[in-house]
């Protein structure tokens, strides 16, 4: 059963937005992933946004480009935490999305990852579920600690081999 919704308004947002279901799936948690327009269908992206926290999602990751209305759509319509992802743009590098993601009005929360951040949109969503799942938030440390792990290796290869050899 999916607990987290993966959206975009595009197919082109595809690749970015498939990294946060990669995520999602290392750590065992159920997504699902649409192409919804809230401007070119409304009655479709209605009909989902207001049905989703019956359906059993707990979070909704939102990506967009340009205007970025999607994550600020679900914001106004479900209850439960939104993050937005802001798309690449060709017109301004993202910074359109970005901006029209974080600037949501008073009273409409969205957590806003940076351009491209699909990833961490996951991770931010796990932490979220992770307040009330023990067994996921183990999964979270032994992901964290991995991480500094290689981080160590990496200072270790470089202290070991210095800088001319190591960026071969």
């Amino acid at each position: 059963m999916a607990t987290v919704s993966i959206v975009m308004g595009s197919d082109s947002d595809m690749k970015v937005m498939s990294k946060a279901a990669e995520i999602l799936d290392s750590f065992g948690i159920g997504s699902e992933m649409r192409i919804i327009s809230a401007h070119r269908e409304p009655d479709v992206f209605f009909e989902y946004a207001r049905s989703a926290k019956d359906r059993g999602i707990k979070v909704i990751i939102a990506g967009a480009g340009m205007a970025a209305h999607l994550p600020g759509m679900f914001a106004a319509i479900f209850p439960l935490p939104v993050i937005g992802v802001p798309m690449h743009t060709t017109s301004l590098g993202g910074r359109d999305s970005l901006y029209s993601i974080v600037q949501m009005p008073s009273g409409i929360p969205v957590a806003t990852v940076a351009i491209d951040g699909a990833k961490n949109a996951a991770l931010l969503a796990l932490r979220i579920l992770a307040v009330g799942d023990d067994e996921l938030l183990a999964k979270l440390e032994k992901y964290s600690q991995e991480m500094k792990a290689e981080v160590e290796a990496k200072d270790a290869r470089l202290a070991k081999v210095g800088y001319k050899e190591y960026s071969k």
